[in-house]
């Protein structure tokens, strides 16, 4: 506005329209019509003026929407659907609304209630104490610290939680799956299948914001029959004997730390061989680790395409994490994106989400998102059978 006001004061003074206009950068017809709008209203006339359309082509009749508003007064359970059957009876000259169109005038007139989805909360689950090697694996992050060259290293380690054997110590350069994935394929192959694994909520081992806090990594687990457990949120007790071998490997391979990410790993190779065949360990009446651990007899192996034979039909997951049926998409979550899973229905227009022996939650045939079920990774320990 300000602008305007400048380009017709130059104007009152004298100067030339051409060279006022080029001067702001406008064409002569702009100019002009600001200049009419000055001489007939006045200073109003360069005020910024609204933009709504006088009319809306499609805009539903507001006899329609009183009507819509009043059924949905009378009636509190009718949905979309019941009230546009009554508008089409009420009014058979004019063409119906959609049953889109029919829901859109109930949420703006604050009609329909929202539902809230059950946020998954991580609680942890139950922790096991088995007395032999390969029963149970800890995994985690030790905190991250920064190399000579200024770049943090995220060091993943993996122990055997009976023997306390160290399976790897791994200098990595960020918390990514796709870096996990890695690490634990080649222990896999390295020293066998372990029947479960402990870990924390965080990632890359579990995802706050997917199913029951279920991660990519997770799933793979899973599919190899691999068990989770996970420790309660701000219990890092729980996984103890882990951070008790943090605290030694801080001590003896990261202070000072190293000035680059090879290096630094040279100094994880070392202790990982002392910790493992050189340090008594009290715990274990001052044996080594190396004394104790033995590989497991599950060799690592791709895991066979799960079969669901009591559900209706096998679907795989898109890549954006949906269920495609016909036209329809269901959004799951995008950790099981690639991963068959099984539909059964289990009332009239019903359907549940399994995936291996674990049921996921429940669809019908208007929500567009699996509901969860009762959640199948907690106040238990998970086993699976070998693969």
């Amino acid at each position: 506005m300000d602008e305007r006001l400048r380009f017709v004061a130059r104007l009152l003074e004298g100067e030339n329209m051409s060279r006022v206009c080029r001067d702001f950068g406008i064409s002569r017809p702009t100019g002009y019509k600001i200049f009419n709008r000055y001489k007939d209203l006045g200073y109003q006339g360069l005020l910024d003026r609204s933009r709504r359309p006088y009319r809306h082509a499609n805009q539903l009749p507001f006899q329609l929407e009183s009507a819509i508003v009043r059924l949905r007064t009378e009636h509190p359970s009718w949905g979309a659907a019941k009230i546009r059957e009554k508008l089409i009876r009420a009014f058979p000259m004019v063409p119906a609304p959609a049953k889109s169109t029919v829901h859109a005038v109930l949420d703006r007139h604050g009609l329909v209630e929202r539902r809230k989805r059950r946020r998954y909360k991580a609680q942890g689950t139950s922790l096991s104490d088995p007395g032999s090697p390969n029963k149970l694996w800890c995994a985690d992050f030790k905190g991250e610290f920064m190399l000579g060259n200024r770049k943090y290293c995220y060091p993943l380690t993996i122990t055997d939680y009976c023997s306390r054997y160290l399976l790897a110590c791994e200098s990595l350069e960020s918390t990514k799956s796709t870096f996990a994935f890695n690490i634990f394929e080649r222990v896999f192959k390295d020293y066998g299948l372990p029947s479960a694994i402990r870990t924390d909520n965080g990632l890359p081992f579990a995802s706050p914001n997917a199913l029951f806090g279920l991660s990519r990594l997770a799933v793979w687990w899973l599919r190899l029959g691999i068990g989770i457990e996970r420790i309660k949120p701000g219990h890092p007790q729980q996984n103890g004997r882990h951070e008790r071998m943090h605290l030694t490997l801080k001590k003896e391979a990261t202070k000072p730390a190293s000035f680059n990410f090879l290096q630094q790993q040279s100094r994880f190779d070392e202790f990982i061989e002392v910790y493992n065949h050189q340090r008594p360990h009290a715990a274990i009446g001052m044996r080594y680790p190396g004394e104790i651990y033995t590989p497991s007899p599950r060799p690592y192996r791709d895991p066979e395409l799960p079969q669901y034979p009591f559900h209706d039909r096998t679907v795989c997951v898109t890549r954006c994490g949906r269920i495609c049926i016909g036209k329809r998409k269901i959004n799951l979550s995008q950790v099981f994106s690639g991963q068959l899973v099984g539909i059964r229905e289990v009332e009239e227009k019903i359907w549940l989400v399994s995936f291996l022996d674990f049921d996921l939650g429940y669809f019908d045939e208007a929500e567009g998102r699996v509901e969860p079920g009762p959640n199948p990774f907690e106040a238990k320990l998970l086993t699976m059978p070998p693969v």
